[in-house]
């Protein structure tokens, strides 16, 4: 019949309109699926593993992996690593961000006055994570520069070893970690700071507000959704950091750097306890996906 015909042809039509983003999204989803949800599952699954990486003689253990690692004392000297790691980044990155992105957003240096720190600020950001590590690491050196500085200005009256006193070596790494790491928390804090219109302080200048003022009630406030959202990202990156202290100390000296990151991949491919760094590695992951929610639901409110 012509009717159901024409139904027809109408139905297939919206069909085809429908499914057609899902075409231009498939290749996107097939690769995320192989190289994102794959891997996840497979790790989620060898965490209930006791020897994963040998296929034919898997052994369920249930929960045992989870119970031994949360028992280890090495996970827990870890846990405390990354703690203090990632919390003291963090706030570092904000500190210094908010405070260069304020320098360079002052009406009180010219343009290329504020071009040329922004060169030199951003420099750190440029270098990869080799290059930052071997540049410390030759600073670092009993011989090296930083201890000819401080004993040269007789800060110290012997050359330390940085990156070899349990001491001192996790503060030196944190460090490291906010050196190479503020400059892009400084871009976009500028970013946000350039987008708040001026007519705000002049209104606050007129009502009489000093400059603590304006900046406590005016910028932060304006600044909050940014800063909230780079807070999150950045203690999932640094929760996740791996290269440069790696590099550097290798988790060393006697665990004293170690986080969860270097402890994983210790267990992994130095003991070949792939069952234990699994649940480890989905440890770190439940917390991540936390605070993933948590990112997500933050700029779904800003952008209402």
């Amino acid at each position: 019949h012509p009717c159901s015909l024409h139904g027809d042809r109408v139905m297939g039509k919206r069909i085809k309109k429908n499914l057609t983003p899902y075409g231009y999204l498939a290749p996107t989803i097939v690769l995320m699926v192989l190289l994102l949800v794959l891997p996840i599952c497979m790790v989620v699954f060898y965490s209930f593993q006791k020897n994963a990486i040998v296929v034919k003689n898997l052994d369920f253990t249930g929960l045992k992996n989870y119970q031994k690692t949360l028992e280890d004392e090495e996970f827990i000297t870890a846990v405390k690593n990354t703690v203090y790691f990632v919390i003291v980044s963090v706030i570092a990155h904000l500190g210094l961000g908010l405070l260069f992105a304020s320098l360079l957003n002052s009406r009180q240096f010219g343009i290329r006055t504020k071009s040329f720190f922004r060169i030199i600020y951003i420099l750190p950001w440029v270098f990869t994570a080799s290059v930052i590590a071997i540049l410390w690491k030759l600073m670092l050196q009993p011989q090296g520069i930083i201890n000819y500085l401080l004993s040269f200005t007789h800060v110290i009256g012997k050359n330390f070893e940085w990156l070899s006193d349990r001491k001192i070596a996790l503060y030196v790494i944190t460090f490291v970690n906010i050196w190479s790491g503020y400059p892009f928390y400084m871009i976009s804090i500028l970013a946000g700071l350039q987008g708040i219109p001026a007519d705000l302080y002049e209104s606050a200048v007129l009502d009489g507000a000093n400059g603590r003022q304006q900046f406590w009630y005016i910028t932060l406030t304006e600044l909050k959704p940014i800063l909230i959202s780079i807070a999150m990202l950045d203690f999932i990156w640094t929760l996740q950091s791996f290269n440069v202290i790696w590099m550097l100390t290798a988790g060393g000296p006697v665990n004293s750097t170690e986080t969860l990151s270097i402890y994983i991949y210790k267990l992994a491919f130095n003991s070949s306890q792939y069952g234990l760094a699994s649940a480890a590695a989905v440890l770190v992951l439940i917390v991540c996906v936390i605070l993933a929610v948590f990112y997500v639901r933050q700029q779904r409110k800003a952008s209402a």
